[in-house]
């Protein structure tokens, strides 16, 4: 009788482990700072995410909180889009320019110029350049961002027209 006592005070401890664990999620929702950009980046902005793409590098669209048209977001906190950024401050920096900065390199995908800026934990940010508003897109894990900013383009193109951001 003392084992049947001792094994069902086991089981119920397990039991109460195994439902706090299911309880504490791992969460992996994702959360961004919102951009306070002006009336017409704002606009430019409100546009881009009317067009985004419902799929970005085979994740499916999961915004970050809280919840704004500045913000979108792909697969939980693997790729995460913010608009109406301020100007990265290596954009203006001669070396990235002369091609002597090992962690920032501007380029271009699909008719849409970036700047990509290595970050730590096999992260990267590329922000737009050349255009009316700046996008910035982190991309995590390690993962080939040449997809991501494929997928993106097209929606850069169509809402955030070619020119000077101020």
């Amino acid at each position: 009788m003392n084992s049947f006592r001792h094994r069902h005070a086991v089981l119920s401890a397990l039991a109460v482990l195994i439902t706090a664990a299911g309880c504490s999620s791992a969460d992996d929702s994702a959360s961004a700072a919102v951009p306070s950009p002006d009336a017409k980046v704002t606009k430019l902005c409100q546009n881009l995410d009317k067009v985004l793409p419902a799929k970005v590098d085979g994740e499916s669209r999961d915004d970050p909180e809280p919840a704004s048209e500045l913000t979108a977001g792909w697969g939980g906190v693997a790729i995460i889009l913010r608009c109406g950024v301020e100007r990265p401050p290596k954009m203006a920096d001669p070396k990235v320019a002369n091609g002597q900065d090992a962690d920032a390199v501007p380029g271009g995908v699909e008719g849409v110029d970036w700047l990509m800026e290595r970050q730590g934990d096999d992260a990267y940010r590329f922000t737009t350049a050349n255009r009316e508003a700046y996008v910035e897109v982190r991309v995590t894990g390690g993962r080939d961002s040449t997809g991501v900013l494929i997928d993106l383009a097209p929606a850069v193109r169509k809402a955030i027209p070619e020119g000077i951001a101020f």
